[in-house]
C-alpha cells in the first residue's frame, strides 16, 4: 500500500471512499451502531443501518454526521476507521494522503474535529476541501478557468449551491434541506393526509421509487404500509408520484429561493457564462424525478443532472489527489466567500 491515496465523501446520509488506481472502492451508510452498556461499536455501514428501528435497548443505530458536520467525534473516528480498513486493508504499512470532502460553510471548530478523527485512525496527510468544489471537479466542469460554473450538491443532510471560477466558490449558500429533510415531509405528508404512520426508510423507498420534483400527467404508484394513526393497526394504502410531489412543495421551494440567492448575487459576467452553460446538478437528491424541470422553470436557466450524481464528490477528492501530487493545481479553502 505504498503511496496510496484516499478520497472520502463524508456524507450525512452515505459516505464513498476512492483509492487511487481503483477508483471507487467502497459505498456504505454513514451509520455506527453501539452497544450503550459497553460502549463498544457493534456494526458499521450496512450492517448497522440495518439494525435501525429493530434493536433492544441497549443498541443504538446512529449517524455521527449532522448536516454534513460531525455530532459525535468518537463514534466518526469508528467511522473512518471502518472505511480506511475497508478500502486499504487493515495490515497497512504506510499511512494514506487523504482528501475529505466536508461542507463548504463548515466552521474552524468543526473543521478541527474532522482532522482530529482522520488523525485518530493514521493518515500522512489530510486535506479538506469543499464539497461543491469536488462535485464540481467530479462532474466534470473546467472550474479551473475563468468562466462561472455552478453547481447544486443535495446530499442527505445540506443542500450546498455555489458559483466556481478559478478554482475558487465565488458564490455560495447552504441550507439543511436535502434527502432526510424530503423524507421528513413525506412521513408528515402520509400522516397529516393519509393517516398512516411510516418510517425514514419507507420513506426514503417511496421518495426513490415514486417520487417527483413536480406533479405528472400519468403517475407512478406504490402501495405503502404502515401503522394506521387512529386504530393502531397496520394498514396499506396506495399513494402516486402526485402525492409525493405536494409532499414535498414546500422544501424544494426552499432550495430554490437559495439558488435565486445565489444567482441574484453571481457577477454579471459569470451570470452570463452560467446561463450558456447551465446547472449542473449532484449528490443523491439530484436522483429525485424531475427536479431539474423544476429548478429550470423557478430560473430560467438550464438545469441537468450529473452523470453518477452520487459519486460526483468521490470522484472529486480522486481528481483532486491526482491533480496535487502532480503539482499541476492546488487547492484550498477560501473562506471570503461564507456568511
Amino acid at each position: 500500500m505504498f503511496g496510496k491515496k484516499l478520497g472520502i465523501d463524508l456524507g450525512t446520509a452515505n459516505s464513498v471512499a476512492f483509492v487511487e488506481g481503483e477508483g471507487i472502492v467502497l459505498t456504505e451508510p454513514t451509520v455506527v451502531a453501539i452497544d450503550v452498556n459497553t460502549a463498544t461499536v457493534i456494526a458499521v455501514g450496512k450492517e448497522a443501518k440495518e439494525m435501525i428501528g429493530k434493536t433492544p435497548e441497549n443498541i443504538i443505530a446512529k449517524r455521527p454526521l449532522r448536516n454534513g458536520v460531525i455530532a459525535d467525534s468518537r463514534v466518526t473516528e469508528a467511522l473512518l476507521r471502518y472505511f480506511y480498513d475497508k478500502a486499504l486493508g487493515r495490515s497497512r504499512f504506510f499511512k494514506p494522503d487523504v482528501v475529505i470532502s466536508v461542507p463548504a460553510g463548515i466552521t474552524s471548530v468543526e473543521e478541527r474535529a474532522v482532522l482530529k478523527a482522520a488523525n485518530a485512525v493514521g493518515s500522512k496527510s489530510i486535506t479538506l476541501l469543499p464539497e461543491p468544489l469536488l462535485a464540481a471537479l467530479g462532474a466534470g466542469l473546467p472550474i479551473n478557468t475563468s468562466s462561472g460554473n455552478m453547481i447544486i450538491n443535495m446530499g442527505g443532510g445540506t443542500s450546498e449551491i455555489a458559483v466556481i471560477s478559478l478554482d475558487g466558490i465565488v458564490g455560495y449558500e447552504s441550507l439543511r434541506v436535502a434527502g432526510d429533510a424530503l423524507n421528513e415531509y413525506i412521513i408528515s405528508f402520509m400522516r397529516k393526509k393519509k393517516g398512516i404512520l411510516i418510517g425514514e426508510q419507507t420513506a426514503e423507498n417511496i421518495k426513490m421509487s415514486i417520487g417527483s420534483a413536480v406533479e405528472v400527467k400519468d403517475p407512478k404508484e406504490t402501495e405503502v404500509r404502515g401503522r394506521d394513526i387512529g386504530a393502531g393497526m397496520p394498514k396499506s394504502i396506495v399513494v402516486n408520484s402526485n402525492d409525493i410531489a405536494n409532499a414535498l412543495e414546500i422544501p424544494l421551494k426552499s432550495i430554490i429561493r437559495s439558488i435565486q440567492n445565489v444567482l441574484e448575487k453571481t457577477p454579471p459576467e459569470l451570470s452570463a457564462d452560467i446561463i450558456d452553460r447551465g446547472i449542473v446538478m449532484s449528490g443523491g437528491t439530484a436522483k429525485l424525478r424531475n427536479i431539474d424541470k423544476l429548478f429550470s422553470r423557478a430560473t430560467n436557466v438550464p438545469c441537468y443532472v450529473a452523470e453518477n450524481p452520487i459519486f460526483c464528490v468521490a470522484n472529486g477528492t480522486g481528481i483532486a489527489l491526482e491533480l496535487m501530487a502532480s503539482g499541476e493545481r492546488t487547492f484550498s479553502f477560501n473562506r471570503d466567500y461564507r456568511r
